[in-house]
């Protein structure tokens, strides 16, 4: 089976525009995202797919591969499904959509995703990750996840899920294990040509996550549990988080 990392890149970010660029330890951190990505063990191909030039230049300056996509896209998952169909890569393909904006992304990480589709009827994967802290718990813009006995994503929500009845919230952490999710995702080629084509779904808007309109629509979302620590950069703030 044939890996394919993606790496959506979009210059024109609400909350931090030209993002991809911001210098990290030296690099623009779509090199440190793409240098990450390299590192594993599953991946056959990596592609940056971006709307900008700019950031078009700047890969093709490290020596990355790069490819234009269209700027009407909707998310990352769209302008990975893009780059997917203009390659024609084999209906088998697993697409690996790698967050552009995880400098420090584990290539542990990637494998584990990829490991997911050691079960062939796996058609999408993610991770999660045991919340530890309450402050984590109650925060919206930490995505929770409830999942079924089989390893497979019942909902995600923004919200604290499930609310444990008859306990105050600092319980809660001691009486249930609760997941966040780490935005990470695989999916095979042929799937992920399906779910770029759905529309946007009641409970997709309602919650602003993405991956809601595929649970609505039936498809089952596998997941694998890490304990490594993702960070993400959403905000100029947010470089702080950083240690140089």
């Amino acid at each position: 089976m044939e890996f394919i990392g993606i790496i959506p890149a979009r210059y024109a970010s609400t909350r931090f525009p030209g993002k991809p660029l911001v210098d990290i330890n030296g690099k623009p951190m779509i090199q440190c995202v793409y240098e990450q990505a390299k590192k594993s063990k599953s991946l056959s191909k990596i592609i940056v797919a971006t709307d900008d030039e700019r950031i078009e230049k700047c890969v093709k300056n490290f020596g990355g591969d790069v490819q234009l996509t269209n700027a009407n896209n909707r998310s990352g998952t769209d302008r990975c499904a893009e780059v997917a169909e203009k390659n024609n890569f084999s209906e088998s393909a697993v697409i690996i959509n790698i967050q552009g904006d995880e400098p420090f992304i584990h290539p542990e990480q990637i494998d584990l995703v990829a490991s997911v589709f050691k079960n062939e009827k796996v058609q999408i994967a993610t991770l999660v990750k045991r919340i530890k802290s309450i402050n984590e718990l109650q925060n919206p813009n930490t995505p929770k996840v409830i999942l079924n006995k089989h390893n497979e994503a019942i909902y995600f929500s923004r919200a604290a899920i499930p609310f444990y009845r008859g306990k105050p919230m600092e319980e809660w952490l001691k009486n249930y294990f609760y997941y966040k999710h780490i935005g990470i995702y695989a999916y095979k080629k042929n799937c992920l040509s399906e779910i770029s084509k759905l529309a946007e779904s009641p409970l997709e808007m309602a919650e602003s996550l993405e991956q809601l309109r595929w649970i609505e629509n039936g498809y089952k979302i596998n997941v694998a549990i890490t304990d490594l620590e993702s960070i993400a950069i959403d905000t100029p703030e947010d470089l702080q988080k950083i240690i140089f």
